[in-house]
């Protein structure tokens, strides 16, 4: 594209002047040169017509000065445009006057046309910097326009009616939230009814972050869905889901996760887990406690790897937390992790609160820890109350 050059003087002379100076460089097409003969006229070009980069303006001009016009371009606000004034010699006011309104530079009657070759030529670098910048920002507002729609993609995935099933409200409840490190994350929570009397739930977190982990996550989550909804034992699901994710993983991503089924009516919980964190299980009569794994690898890792499961029975009133390392291994401003330890201390102090509330308190305590600290992973959180009995 040529650097478009709008000249605005009232000298007739000047056209011819130009036209022969820059002759070469328009010829191979490096600068295109439009001609006005007052303001009037070179406002009406500049509105109409195509960009212009550069205005050579002429500050003594009849129907419309320079100075004038000079001001009715700066208020259309283009960034890439420059504007240089010409004045006779000594017109050190109407210069000063220009300077301050936004010219880029100015030359003096008689033009020196060398002079003026390089102060164009310094206008050019600095547009190409300009329209440069511009076309990164606007790359930038692409990405965080398609990130934001993939942010809104990824959140109408988990659900997020709660309590999720009100019918069976006298039997259980359940809340959960994901909210990502960045726009959109890795990691991903799921509940869904097997039949009448059986419950999946799923927490996971992809290896990855952003967008690559995202899709990951969505492919994950219909996966373990999917088998779960065969009814599946745990075990049977997990290896199962780990056999089609090897096949899809791509870049060495895996997903940690761990599955659980719980029956409604009678309050077992049979579980496996493929490299997750420890739940914490909140059990009457017993001090909130880390749940012990069945040793799973994470899924999408090794093909044909084995996968136990392990079972805990749920009385009335027993709550069951899942998590992803996003809050165990979240840091405060000197580097040190939240920790088991101190997920431990919250859950005891929330066992008696519904799962929204008990899930609230975790998360202020997280990030009352992290404080102005920045936050590099994904907290996926999700809490289950046992109410017990048949309804």
């Amino acid at each position: 594209m040529p650097i478009r050059i709008l000249s605005v003087d009232d000298e007739q002379d000047l056209e011819a002047l130009l036209t022969q100076y820059f002759r070469r460089k328009i010829r191979r097409g490096e600068y295109e040169f439009t001609f006005a003969h007052d303001g009037v006229e070179a406002l009406d070009l500049i509105l109409r017509g195509p960009h212009y980069d550069i205005i050579l303006s002429d500050i003594n001009m009849p129907e419309m000065d320079g100075l004038t016009l000079l001001a009715r371009i700066n208020e259309m606000r283009d960034p890439a445009m420059r504007c240089i004034i010409v004045s006779a010699y000594g017109d050190l006011e109407n210069i000063r006057v220009a300077m301050n309104e936004g010219a880029f530079d100015f030359a003096t009657k008689p033009i020196d046309m060398e002079d003026l070759e390089r102060t164009i030529e310094k206008a050019v670098k600095q547009i190409a910097f300009v329209k440069e910048a511009q076309r990164e920002h606007d790359q930038l507002e692409a990405i965080r326009h398609d990130l934001s729609v993939a942010q809104e993609i990824q959140q109408s995935i988990l659900p997020k009616t709660f309590p999720p099933f009100p019918e069976y409200v006298s039997l259980f409840d359940l809340y959960a939230r994901m909210t990502a490190a960045k726009s959109v994350g890795g990691d991903f929570y799921d509940f869904f009814m097997i039949d009448d009397c059986h419950l999946g739930l799923t927490v996971a977190d992809v290896s990855d972050k952003g967008v690559p982990a995202a899709i990951f996550m969505a492919i994950s989550r219909t996966v373990i869905r999917t088998i779960a909804l065969s009814k599946l034992s745990p075990a049977a699901c997990m290896a199962k889901a780990n056999e089609m994710l090897c096949k899809e993983s791509v870049n060495g991503m895996f997903v940690t996760a761990f599955y659980a089924i719980l029956n409604i009516r009678t309050g077992l919980l049979t579980y496996c887990d493929a490299g997750h964190n420890q739940p914490v299980a909140c059990l009457q009569g017993h001090p909130a406690e880390l749940l012990p794994l069945s040793g799973g690898m994470a899924l999408g890792v090794m093909p044909n790897d084995s996968y136990r499961e392990r079972v805990i029975q749920l009385a009335p009133g027993d709550r069951v937390f899942l998590y992803t390392d996003g809050v165990s291994e979240a840091t405060d401003p000197e580097r040190q992790l939240f920790g088991e330890r101190r997920l431990l201390e919250v859950c005891e102090q929330a066992r008696a609160l519904d799962p929204r509330a008990m899930v609230e308190r975790v998360a202020a305590a997280v990030h009352a820890f992290v404080g102005e600290a920045d936050r590099s992973d994904d907290i996926t959180m999700m809490a289950l109350a046992y109410n017990g009995g048949s309804r």
